[in-house]
């Protein structure tokens, strides 16, 4: 009895770790989740219809025409920083909610449970998700700069009736803007970094997404506050405080990045900071958010019951 037990404990062992589920598996599963959801498509063609705003405003109006013709150089610079601050701004928001559904969904509909029954690991899984989500944010931004390409291309061969402005672009423009999309690319994994982690810690689609999508703004609105206890307390704390809010960092990225000549691409009214700040600062500081995130993150899918 003994000798007819052992087998059939070793067979369901073995049948066990084949069927254990592969990180590569995880991730395809994943995709697949996040590729049959109309939400992902709708968000991602009315991100496109924004990404298309600014150049049928500028067909409407005569000035682009003028400093084009005037001074090409400046006005191409004109161009990438409105496209480019559209995209970063724009992208934000689809990235949130892409992360709260992929991530929230699991808590929501109570999945996570059958998952890790199922010998899913809780950070195989977590990381299968941010590879899904990294991928994706990547994908997105080539679409988008794709897309900005070429409808700068049809903007300036309509309104200038050719394309002898593209001549005056040099290698600090590219420069410029390669420096610019490597700012909207960290400002991407940040934002995916933070509704993964206040998804995680509110164990829901609803507070995923409500955090979410209001947590820049909150950043940002925030600096108005303190600029009022400054205002009332005479006390440098509230606008040095200011130097470590994450948005308000993220915002003035591009501006002390991107070199002078760029001053024409770094026009905007996003909110920054009430202290200077440099391009190691901006930088430090969202290192040091991002790692909190991931910290926030791990430490909660590792420790954390799952008790939905």
């Amino acid at each position: 009895m003994s000798s007819a037990t052992i087998p059939a404990r070793v067979a369901r062992g073995a049948g066990t770790s084949v069927l254990r589920p592969s990180f590569l598996g995880m991730v395809r599963g994943e995709f697949l989740k996040v590729a049959r959801q109309w939400s992902t498509w709708i968000m991602l063609a009315l991100l496109v219809g924004v990404l298309c705003l600014p150049f049928l405003i500028s067909l409407t109006g005569s000035g682009f025409k003028e400093v084009l013709q005037q001074d090409p150089l400046d006005a191409m610079y004109r161009t990438m920083g409105r496209n480019l601050l559209v995209l970063r701004v724009f992208v934000g928001p689809v990235l949130v909610v892409l992360t709260a559904r992929l991530i929230g969904m699991e808590y929501s509909s109570g999945t996570i449970r059958v998952l890790l029954a199922r010998g899913v690991g809780r950070l195989q899984l977590l990381g299968a998700k941010l590879v899904v989500l990294g991928i994706i944010g990547l994908a997105i931004l080539v679409g988008g700069l794709l897309v900005e390409l070429l409808l700068t291309v049809a903007n300036v061969g309509i309104i200038a009736g050719n394309l002898d402005a593209l001549k005056a672009l040099n290698s600090g423009f590219w420069d410029d803007t390669r420096m610019y999309v490597v700012t909207i690319a960290i400002s991407m994994a940040v934002t995916i970094l933070m509704a993964a982690a206040v998804t995680i810690l509110g164990r829901s689609l609803a507070v995923g997404l409500s955090v979410g999508l209001t947590f820049f703004a909150a950043d940002n609105i925030g600096v108005i506050f303190f600029y009022l206890a400054f205002r009332l307390t005479n006390g440098d704390f509230w606008n040095l405080a200011t130097g470590d809010l994450l948005g308000p960092n993220l915002n003035a990225m591009p501006r002390v990045l991107l070199s002078h000549q760029a001053g024409a691409a770094k026009f905007g009214s996003l909110q920054l900071p009430l202290v200077p700040v440099t391009g190691g600062h901006t930088l430090l500081v969202t290192g040091i958010w991002s790692a909190a995130f991931i910290v926030a993150m791990v430490w909660l899918t590792w420790k954390r019951d799952i008790k939905e």
